[in-house]
């Protein structure tokens, strides 16, 4: 529902198109292309379409035949004149949700194309008209609970006007000079959508202060014609779009972009919280790097002496018993043994096992800042993975948040955040009685 003011809106756009313009056109509406950018496009569902025209080949080179046929003139347009028009037929979700869906949606579009037929001015000037019914609501769809489509209508189109040819002066029968020759229709968007102008309740024109008419722009005329053909078609519970204003029932939009802005500021915080963890872990990283760059050097520098310590000590780390020789046959022998030799071997060694534990002891030091390294490396790279995910999807989101931005400009950050605030208000409402519903089913099984 349009505003949530609990009134269902109809809207009528018009779109000028050029040749350069209308094979994308074509490829949209016949759903002709291998992706789309639209995620909310379910593809399998493209049968549900229906045509109330299906194109008999290209658009443009039904336009040809049309030419070469002579139903339509393109006589006196410049190259780059827009050849094609398309009307846009559209309500909000809700109300087909309402009225029974996709059946009725049907026939709600069958009326919307008769109502076109009256509009373009002929059913021949119609290339092709096709009622979408593949596009889901994501926003509706996650409020509800279950796959909610939004139905609309393409209607691609010649714009054609009534053009009176007069015979020139170059006749060679004076009596025929001004008067009708021919009567073709002429192929011109700009005078298809001409403004008119504005009358009073006694059909008066309205003027301006300087005394100019004014005029009515030629798209409101549109959406009171499409109004009122489709009043009279029966349908009295919709009412036309808001009068001045491009708005083309923006609930869902409003809803689904307040949706995206909330998760993109959640996001921002994630990105943060993400940076500050890497900064961190990177000076953890660069610490670690020093540390273990400095241990490493000085285990560079004791290496080769470690190792002949080592070897020596390994080779001198027995009982100092078996180190000396033994006691030869002089007396003075056994006391040069005793008292000086033993003595000097046994520091020696006692020296060389506390050089050896030394060196252990650096070596399990070294690897285990290593270890330390290698794990935050590992984790500094995860983060930076993790990184990369947020500030894309970051880069992705801040366009639908500059969309946001827009369409409060377009229609006041009053009228979004009162739209964002109703919807969430019913949200609450629904998810309270579905509270209330449970409870009561819990005490029914007690």
């Amino acid at each position: 529902m349009a505003r949530n003011d609990g009134v269902d809106r109809i809207s009528a756009r018009n779109v000028n198109l050029s040749s350069g313009k209308i094979g994308n056109t074509q490829r949209h509406n016949e759903r002709e292309k291998e992706s789309y950018t639209n995620p909310d496009i379910v593809p399998e569902r493209s049968d549900f379409n229906i045509h109330f025209k299906k194109p008999a080949y290209d658009y443009e080179k039904m336009f040809i035949q049309l030419e070469t046929d002579k139903v339509i003139s393109t006589r006196g347009l410049k190259n780059d004149a827009n050849l094609y028009g398309e009307l846009i037929f559209d309500v909000n979700s809700a109300y087909f949700h309402n009225h029974g869906g996709y059946e009725f949606a049907k026939q709600f579009y069958a009326d919307a194309y008769m109502a076109a037929v009256k509009i373009v001015g002929g059913e021949q000037y119609i290339l092709s008209a096709v009622m979408h019914a593949d596009e889901r609501n994501r926003a509706m769809s996650e409020a509800l609970g279950g796959d909610i489509f939004h139905y609309h209508m393409h209607v691609v189109y010649i714009p054609i006007v009534e053009k009176q040819v007069l015979w020139s002066k170059r006749c060679k029968d004076p009596s025929l000079v001004g008067t009708v020759k021919e009567t073709i229709m002429q192929v011109s968007s700009s005078k298809k959508w001409l403004s008119k102008p504005a009358l009073d309740d006694n059909c008066d024109p309205l003027l301006q202060k300087n005394g100019k008419p004014v005029l009515r722009k030629s798209y409101s005329i549109l959406q009171d014609d499409f109004y009122r053909l489709m009043r009279t078609a029966g349908y009295d519970d919709v009412e036309r779009g808001e009068r001045g204003s491009s708005e083309e029932h923006l609930t869902v939009t409003q809803f689904k972009v307040e949706q995206e802005k909330h998760r993109l500021e959640e996001l921002d915080a994630i990105k943060t919280k993400a940076q500050a963890e890497i900064a961190h872990l990177q000076e953890e990283k660069s610490d670690a790097q020093s540390e273990a760059k400095e241990a490493k050097t000085r285990l560079d520098d004791l290496a080769p002496k470690l190792n002949k310590m080592e070897m020596l000590a390994a080779k001198y780390s027995d009982d100092p018993e078996k180190l000396l020789p033994e006691a030869g046959a002089l007396e003075s022998a056994r006391t040069y043994r005793e008292k000086k030799v033993k003595p000097l071997l046994a520091g020696i060694v006692k020296v060389l096992r506390s050089v050896y534990h030394a060196y252990l002891d650096l070596v399990s030091k070294f690897e285990r800042l290593q270890s330390s390294y290698n794990r935050e490396v590992g984790k500094n790279n995860t983060l930076s993975d993790r990184l990369e995910d947020v500030i894309s999807e970051n880069r992705g989101l801040r366009n639908v948040a500059e969309n946001y931005e827009r369409v409060s400009r377009a229609y006041g950050p009053e009228r979004v955040a009162a739209t964002v605030e109703a919807v969430k208000r019913q949200e609450q409402a629904e998810k309270k009685q579905k509270r209330v519903v449970r409870q009561r089913y819990d005490r029914g099984l007690r």
